[in-house]
């Protein structure tokens, strides 16, 4: 199906040629377009943007009126004569929902046509690691949500995951999760009847990031996903870098200790066996056995595996010297090597978000400290650090990005 048709749920009538169709169909989708990114706009406006006479985008706006896209939405300024009429989008035409996927939980969230949040965020305790048929689970939470929310289907314009691991955007298969041979998205649309866009989580953050967060307006920008694992995104000349494949910004296995202790992936001393919720959780669970001083030992009633990530951001939270030092460690190991991607990239900012961004605070000073150690004095100044506005929902704000982008594309 072509982007037109997830927005205008018609079809070609027999007597209208198929060259006129489509560009009355190109027409009207620039409009819409238009009125997405720049919100309310006049005739005149829209027939400078889409560079059209001005009878010809009132037929196509009085036609999207019709099919209830758009709306006269007030009356503008006048420049001289008479004040022109105002038209926007309908937030209630079209629909997008989104879905944050990870290894332990799944977060849904159901958004219209102007970004506002039309449900709460769910989020859901079945995840990659816990259910044996995540995309049947999603199926059906989806079908839930439009139900509970009284949404018609042929209003959806579509469904963007966020989706941790090695994913192929050539063939859009994940190799690290979902590896079935056939593309998650492609699944998942067949079981749902609806358009399906799936992005790297690193990368959902980005769009997010971008489209309404504190990237918005800069050029670029290193967004750093700190959580169970350690990932980045890149916006680069304003647009985010995927790599040939679609591989890049694996951070998190750039070695940083030589002598180190042994990855996942393999390999040795990587910056995620210092820096990774996952480590940062595994050391602060040995030092505590061994008798460190901390208010977690109470918290934890003698229990460590109860330790997780947000008790301990808690903990620090309340003045826990224990914890501090663990973020701050975890601090210290990003800002090595962050350094690396100072020197290479000249970033303007560096977003650190994810799970662990909500304890920022904690991990900006030791990085910039080891920043200060690590790059060249007048690359670092270029680079502000900065803690995500979005916090954890800027990987499900980017999957909504990311589905106005393929629609519009």
């Amino acid at each position: 199906m072509s982007s037109a048709n997830y927005l205008f749920k018609t079809k070609k009538s027999e007597e209208t040629s198929r060259n006129n169709y489509l560009r009355r169909i190109a027409l009207k989708q620039s409009i819409v377009k238009e009125l997405y990114l720049h919100g309310e706009l006049s005739i005149y406006k829209l027939s400078q943007s889409v560079k059209m006479s001005t009878p010809t985008v009132t037929r196509a706006v009085e036609e999207l009126i019709a099919e209830q896209l758009i709306r006269e939405v007030g009356i503008g300024e006048s420049t001289g004569g008479r004040r022109p009429s105002l038209f926007g989008i309908n937030p209630s035409s079209r629909y997008v929902l989104g879905v944050d996927l990870e290894r332990s939980f799944v977060r849904m969230g159901i958004f219209d046509f102007l970004n506002n949040p039309v449900s709460e965020i769910h989020e859901l305790n079945e995840g990659l690691d816990t259910h044996p048929d995540i995309l049947q689970f999603i199926a059906e939470k989806v079908g839930e949500l439009l139900l509970a929310y009284n949404i018609d289907e042929s209003k959806m314009l579509g469904i963007g995951i966020s989706l941790p691991g090695l994913i192929d955007i050539k063939t859009g298969l994940s190799y690290t999760y979902l590896n079935t041979g056939k593309p998650a998205a492609e699944i998942l649309s067949e079981k749902t009847r609806m358009p399906v866009f799936i992005e790297h989580d690193t990368r959902a953050m980005a769009w997010g990031e971008q489209a309404f967060g504190l990237a918005k307006g800069y050029q670029n920008v290193l967004c750093l996903n700190a959580g169970s694992g350690i990932g980045l995104s890149m916006i680069l000349n304003g647009k985010i870098y995927t790599g040939h494949s679609g591989y890049s910004g694996e951070f998190g296995h750039i070695q940083i200790e030589p002598n180190g202790q042994l990855c996942h992936c393999g390999k040795i001393g990587c910056i995620e066996t210092l820096a990774s919720g996952k480590s940062l959780i595994a050391r602060a669970r040995q030092e505590i056995s061994r008798g460190a001083v901390t208010q977690l030992s109470d918290m934890l009633e003698g229990d460590l595996s109860k330790l997780n990530i947000k008790l301990l951001m808690n903990a620090a939270k309340k003045g826990d010297q224990f914890a501090i030092d663990c973020l701050a460690r975890v601090g210290e190991a990003l800002g090595r090597g962050l350094a690396v991607l100072i020197h290479l990239f000249n970033p303007e900012l560096i977003i650190i978000g994810g799970e662990m961004s909500r304890a920022a605070d904690y991990m900006i000073s030791p990085i910039e400290s080891n920043l200060n150690v690590y790059t060249i004095a007048r690359i670092r100044r270029d680079a502000r650090i900065v803690a995500s506005n979005l916090g954890d929902n800027a990987r499900l704000m980017g999957t909504l990005a990311l589905v106005m982008n393929r629609i519009f594309a």
